[in-house]
């Protein structure tokens, strides 16, 4: 059977299929020794297939896991600074797993991880519009306007406004609150600019669902696999 070069490496835990299309485009990849930068490339399983030099195969089984990322990891596969990263947390898997999505530096939560680049593509492209809800401490409180220029977009980054989100003050205290805040978008730090611009800026962050997935109980550090139903939700087309 003969499929895309960028599905074969995203089927075989590479990276997303977005993302593989980078690498080939740049050189990265190769088909029976020779590269290929024509994203419409099909292959076949007896071919050779290489990224930076080392054959890829493909997986045998896809995994899915939840983390909590505790504050002060990279979700990133790799880091240049030798700082900790998501993957330093999963022991008993020998399996290349990649992070689907965006939790900086400094926030905690819900992070799932996976080989499946088909997935990885769905949660992440902006048509899925996949709901992410957390849990923000903030300095201040923000007042009525304040809540519902959130709820209905706001410019940040001077790029275009943000999609319709949601905000709920949870539980106020004299130096500011606890909200509750669901979007269904991906940019970088948007919740933390969001906040920033109706002038309560967060002191910290906690992702507690994506999609059908919720973090529940499960403590800083710890993982586990997803259910057969969690699959199943986030398999399902919308």
């Amino acid at each position: 059977m003969m499929i895309r070069l960028q599905k074969y490496l995203a089927d075989a835990g590479i990276a997303s299929r977005r993302k593989c299309e980078e690498f080939i485009a740049e050189g990265k990849v190769t088909v029976n020794g020779q590269v290929l930068t024509a994203l419409g490339t099909k292959v076949s399983p007896d071919d050779k297939i290489c990224f930076k030099g080392k054959i890829v195969k493909p997986k045998t089984k896809p995994i899915y896991i939840v983390l909590h990322k505790p504050e002060g990891v990279i979700t990133s596969a790799s880091d240049p600074h030798n700082r900790p990263i998501v993957l330093d947390f999963i022991k008993d898997i020998n399996v290349r797993l990649f992070p689907v999505g965006r939790l900086d530096y400094d926030s905690s939560g819900l992070l799932l991880l996976t080989n499946d680049g088909e997935l990885a593509q769905k949660l992440t492209h902006p048509r899925y519009s996949v709901p992410k809800t957390y849990i923000a401490r903030l300095q201040g409180i923000p007042n009525a306007a304040a809540l519902r220029a959130f709820k209905e977009g706001l410019i940040i980054d001077e790029g275009a406004k943000t999609s319709p989100a949601k905000i709920k003050i949870l539980k106020k205290t004299p130096l500011g609150c606890s909200v509750q805040i669901t979007i269904t978008e991906g940019r970088n730090r948007q919740v933390r600019k969001m906040c920033d611009k109706i002038g309560c800026p967060v002191l910290s962050l906690k992702r507690i669902a994506m999609g059908n997935l919720k973090l529940g109980g499960l403590g800083r550090g710890e993982y586990r696999n997803l259910t057969k139903a969690e699959i199943k939700g986030l398999l399902q087309p919308k």
